[in-house]
């Protein structure tokens, strides 16, 4: 490369933020530095020297009756991006998930024809839903990165080719935490059990998770009653959280950042999470977890009509099996979720029993290659940039 590309990154939620900065670090690795970054970031891409166009809370919005107000200023926020892209005339452009705002720009900078190479990291799930998605893909990216095996052969009909890289879950710090580091610095002793709450990074997963959590740590508390609870969270809803977690009756501890959060994993017994990229880094620590999810009563309505699958997370999802328990929308309840993780708690052989077989899943996702995921990334940007400069 004649001279140092500017690399466009655009993430819009904290789990494409942590897959982002990844990809920034294997960039700069392969390229000896030489690389410049700009666009749309979270805090983990911030902390690793990323300037955001804007503060990606704004984004963090999910089901029909959270997004409609959202709409305005989210099609501002997408017109700006565009707009930004084209005065910085960038070597290429990556959109990380987020595939309903990454689209809409995608085909905002494609009626353009800048010219500029597209690529979107993380495959939207057409095999779970919104099938049409695929054909989208071809027509507004120029190449697709996909987490797992065997995606290609949804994206490849329109003409869009398809690197499988693996996914960053298993690359990532989630099973080097710090425990004993952590229960020191909490007060917590070595015999006190620790429960890790994770109520999720959306503004509408914290609204109508927190409160069903809320129920369920205070039922495990009167069994358990040294219970120690640690809720990790992100930006975009760590004031919701921490205003949230002050009224609960039981104490916990908030921590916020990558590095927080590990420590906490390390240092729990169990774990309660909203289902996303959390569950697989609970699987990486090795910690057994239970998943839930809920919505308002009309997203929850249209989830039902349009999703057909068995699970959700993706530990159940590629061996078809329920390695994890998932109660989700009207399973949602505090005295399931309670009867879960008491067993989590207390049954040895059960949660061996997930960890062993959560494991073999990972190995799937690319755990123990001899490159990772994030590597395999860097090397179809760098092919693509090289490419384009021909």
């Amino acid at each position: 490369m004649a001279e140092t590309p500017l690399v466009y990154l655009i993430a819009g939620e904290p789990s494409g933020d942590l897959l982002a900065s990844r990809l920034m670090k294997a960039l700069r690795e392969k390229t000896g530095g030489n690389v410049r970054f700009a666009g749309v970031g979270g805090e983990t891409m911030i902390e690793n020297g990323f300037e955001s166009l804007f503060d990606t809370s704004e984004l963090a919005v999910m089901g029909v009756m959270e997004v409609v107000p959202s709409i305005p200023k989210i099609m501002a926020r997408i017109r700006q991006t565009v707009d930004d892209i084209v005065a910085k005339k960038p070597a290429v452009v990556i959109t990380v998930d987020s595939w309903s705002f990454s689209a809409r720009v995608n085909q905002g900078l494609k009626s353009l024809k800048t010219g500029i190479p597209q690529i979107h990291y993380v495959a939207p799930q057409v095999w779970a839903w919104k099938k049409g998605r695929a054909k989208t893909c071809g027509r507004y990216i120029d190449r697709l990165l996909a987490l797992l095996p065997h995606e290609d052969k949804y994206f490849t009909p329109y003409g869009l080719r398809v690197d499988y890289v693996g996914h960053p879950v298993v690359e990532g710090g989630s099973a080097k935490g710090d425990g004993a580091a952590f229960r020191t610095g909490n007060g917590f002793s070595p015999d006190d059990k620790v429960l890790c709450v994770l109520p999720g990074s959306r503004k509408s997963e914290i609204k109508y998770l927190l409160p069903v959590f809320e129920e369920t740590v205070e039922a495990l508390v009167k069994k358990f009653p040294s219970l120690k609870i640690v809720v990790p969270t992100v930006s975009t809803v760590a004031d919701a959280v921490r205003t949230a977690v002050k009224e609960w009756k039981v104490p916990a501890v908030i921590v916020t950042g990558e590095k927080a959060r590990y420590d906490a994993f390390a240092a729990s017994d169990a774990a309660l999470a909203a289902s996303g990229t959390v569950a697989l880094e609970l699987a990486m620590a090795k910690v057994p977890y239970t998943i839930a999810y809920k919505l308002s009563p009309v997203s929850t309505m249209l989830a039902k009509m349009l999703i057909k699958l068995r699970f959700v997370n993706l530990i159940n999802i590629l061996p078809d099996k329920e390695i994890v328990k998932e109660y989700l929308l009207e399973n949602c309840v505090p005295e399931k979720l309670t009867a879960e993780v008491e067993r989590l708690l207390t049954d040895g052989a059960y949660r061996q029993k997930q960890i062993d077989e959560a494991a073999e899943v990972l190995k799937v996702l690319g755990a123990g290659s001899d490159r990772t995921p994030s590597e395999r990334a860097a090397d179809s940007v760098l092919d693509m940039i090289r490419k384009a400069e021909k």
